[in-house]
């Protein structure tokens, strides 16, 4: 059956992840592990459908309350159909985020984008590298090695990020063959952008745990009593933006 082929190729997917990326995670996730105990964030950001990569790991159930995302409306989906595909090609709209966010060397920030290519992401790496900041990039590699950035640079998040995590995804995402069809499907970027960043956070934790550093975590607000413990956190690290 098509479902099962499907999720046999996602599976595919994860373990080349799993084989190939595991020592990049780790990287990633100790420098989010020294962002948060040496009192920074973790900034996540992404825009058009990259976007929720970095809502996942925003406050949820088992999140970490130390992670601050940057959800630009402009720059997400829900407003209008490629308003996101032309501003995501601007310059100087990411040195004002980094700025209105208060982005400083004590923090990580990972910045998604599957292309790699264009003038938004490719300008939140370098100007968040100029502050101090720790960089974490996850993209295609298979896609980004074979286009040309379209930032002022000439370079690609890759290639200026302090960690590089490579979410597997084939040249133009969407790659999954049906026959019938001359366009394919089935895109996995953020399939595997959301295990990545999952995986960091879990990563992360551990490693602070080890170190002896209790990290502030979120209960599901579905769980009776949780409400009260959750919203203490959002007292104390989300009652205003650092």
């Amino acid at each position: 059956m098509i479902s099962e082929e499907y999720i046999d190729y996602v599976i595919n997917k994860m373990q080349k992840l799993k084989k190939n990326e595991n020592a990049n995670i780790f990287k990633a996730a100790n420098f989010m592990a020294d962002s948060c105990i040496n009192g920074g964030r973790f900034y996540a950001f992404g825009s058009g459908h990259s976007h929720m990569v970095a809502e996942e790991i925003y406050i949820r159930a088992g999140g970490l309350a130390l992670v601050k995302a940057i959800l630009e409306p402009s720059l997400m989906l829900h407003e209008m159909p490629n308003k996101s595909t032309y501003l995501e090609r601007l310059n100087g709209y990411s040195s004002a985020l980094l700025a209105l966010y208060k982005v400083d060397s004590k923090d990580t920030l990972m910045v998604v984008s599957n292309s790699g290519r264009n003038p938004v992401p490719v300008e939140m790496a370098i100007e968040a590298k100029k502050i101090g900041c720790k960089v974490i990039a996850v993209t295609s590699m298979d896609h980004s090695t074979r286009v040309e950035s379209r930032h002022k640079s000439g370079l690609k998040i890759f290639e200026i990020a302090d960690v590089t995590i490579d979410n597997c995804a084939d040249f133009g995402d969407a790659a999954y063959e049906i026959n019938g069809i001359d366009t394919p499907t089935g895109p996995v970027s953020d399939i595997i952008g959301t295990a990545i960043a999952q995986t960091l956070v879990v990563t992360a934790v551990d490693l602070m745990v080890k170190k002896g550093f209790k990290p502030p975590i979120f209960k599901s607000s579905n769980v009776d009593g949780a409400d009260e413990y959750n919203n203490a956190l959002f007292d104390k690290y989300y009652g205003f933006i650092k």
